[in-house]
């Protein structure tokens, strides 16, 4: 018995000493990235160059294929084993000259305000389609008015996002829909355009585009459907308040093309115990064409692009295979993250964690996890490691749109989540530009990802 009871001391000790010992062992590796990032960081370098020199970067534009040539130099230059393109076809879609727009209260008396087609409209006819407005907050408000209400004008959708809502993305949840699936429905009762609230909570000038969707509707069936500014959208829902027969002028000259060729950038340092089981992390270097899309999501782009290089810059040789993956075409398409998933499929490679940053360069709060309660009880117990950086949100919710095809059994999924309050601000917006970026709040979320990555590599999946 006392035997046993020695036995039991001794495993006991050696077990607090060894997760004593691994503790502060992985203490001082996030140091030394929390360090390397904030004192000689590219993140902020490399979106510098991304959005100034390279710009708006559209599925299919001639901007889209600069950032991949510019993206795969770079990485090269990293040092990393091995860079390559991955084919991917995508729709090309164009805006053509800028949106105009006017409220007509009476023949010749007419107010100018801010829009911008949504990403995937038709266009107008030439001279544009003016007609009466009718306001709904949302799709079943449309459905419960019908035909006789619709049929001949413009619906103008104007449900807010909720401002109670402190997670701003579930508020963005909320009201989507009637972006995506606004003009769909309208054209079904007659409609002959849509203009949509932006999804912003703030009251500005800027339109917010975003994608949209027809669904099964015929080309002839289709209407055009354009965002207007949340300061647009209240001058127009008080106009409409004093007198519902006033009309809106829409004229937009917008064009689908045929779907191009385009490709993911990626990079992979292989691993050196376990080389076939990857771990990637990414962003999406496709971004809407109004603003430079530092934001949505340059800032991804390059935090990603930077965990590799941390690796690299402070001597960390991974057990795994760490892959950073810029996906094409999650704005309009997500054909770059179904491309990677379908292609790791084929070929049998064994991907056990992925990690996407495409909600903003702000500051880093922690992340979300979609993944079984064993791992999650590991991530659990890294917490009080990011603490010291005041990373202290770690829960169960969804990842990210371009990893999210490669969900299986046993994989962890996982989503940056930097403070969310000011996003949709800027999200899909003409002022999403480098200006609006923090250096060091970029460079912050860069070393939080960076050690994430490294536990996992370390620990692995349970």
């Amino acid at each position: 018995m006392r035997n046993l009871v020695f036995i039991l001391f001794i495993t006991f000790s050696f077990s607090s000493y060894s997760q004593k010992d691994n503790r502060k062992e992985d203490s001082i590796a996030i140091k030394k990235f929390y360090n390397a990032s904030l004192l000689e960081g590219k993140s902020y370098t490399w979106l510098d160059y991304l959005s100034n020199q390279i710009g708006p970067r559209l599925s299919g534009s001639l901007n889209a294929q600069k950032a991949v040539e510019w993206t795969e130099q770079e990485l090269k230059d990293v040092g990393l084993d091995k860079v390559w393109l991955q084919s991917v076809m995508v729709p090309k879609w164009t805006r053509g000259v800028t949106e105009f727009a006017y409220i007509e209260t009476d023949p010749g008396q007419t107010t100018n305000v801010p829009i911008c087609a949504l990403g995937g409209s038709v266009p107008t006819p030439i001279g544009g389609v003016k007609a009466e407005i009718v306001e709904v907050k949302g799709l079943e408000d449309l459905r419960k008015l019908g035909t006789d209400k619709i049929e001949g004008k413009i619906v103008f959708f104007n449900r807010p996002m909720q401002a109670d809502l402190i997670n701003t993305f579930e508020a963005y949840g909320g009201c989507v829909d009637q972006r995506y699936s606004g003009a769909a429905e309208a054209a079904k009762f007659g409609a002959v355009g849509v203009i949509v609230r932006s999804m912003n909570l703030r009251l500005d000038d800027f339109p917010h585009t975003g994608t949209m969707s027809y669904g099964n509707l015929t080309d002839l069936e289709k209407i055009p459907a354009a965002a207007i500014s949340t300061n647009g959208a209240e001058l127009l829902h008080s106009m409409l308040a004093l007198n519902p027969k006033i009309k809106f002028l829409l004229n937009m000259n917008c064009r689908s093309w045929k779907d191009v060729e385009s490709f993911n950038v990626i990079g992979e340092i292989t691993g050196s115990e376990f080389p076939n089981e990857y771990m990637i992390v990414g962003g999406h270097l496709d971004s809407w064409d109004l603003g430079d899309g530092s934001h949505d999501d340059g800032a991804g782009v390059v935090q990603s692009m930077e965990v590799l290089r941390l690796f690299k810059e402070t001597g960390y040789k991974p057990k795994r295979s760490i892959r950073v993956v810029l996906f094409m075409n999650e704005e309009n398409g997500l054909r770059g993250g179904k491309k990677y998933a379908a292609v790791a499929k084929n070929k049998g490679e064994n991907h056990v964690f992925a990690l996407e940053s495409d909600a903003g360069g702000f500051t880093p709060r922690g992340f979300s996890f979609d993944c079984n309660n064993e791992n999650f009880d590991q991530i659990k117990s890294w917490k009080p490691l990011f603490e010291p950086y005041l990373i202290h949100y770690f829960a169960k919710g969804g990842s990210g749109a371009d990893i999210g095809p490669l969900k299986k059994d046993g994989i962890v999924l996982a989503g940056l989540r930097p403070d969310s309050q000011r996003y949709f601000d800027y999200h899909h917006a003409k002022n999403d530009t480098f200006d609006a970026i923090n250096k060091r709040e970029l460079e912050l979320g860069a070393a939080t990802m960076t050690s994430l990555v490294y536990l996992f590599d370390k620990y692995g999946v349970k």
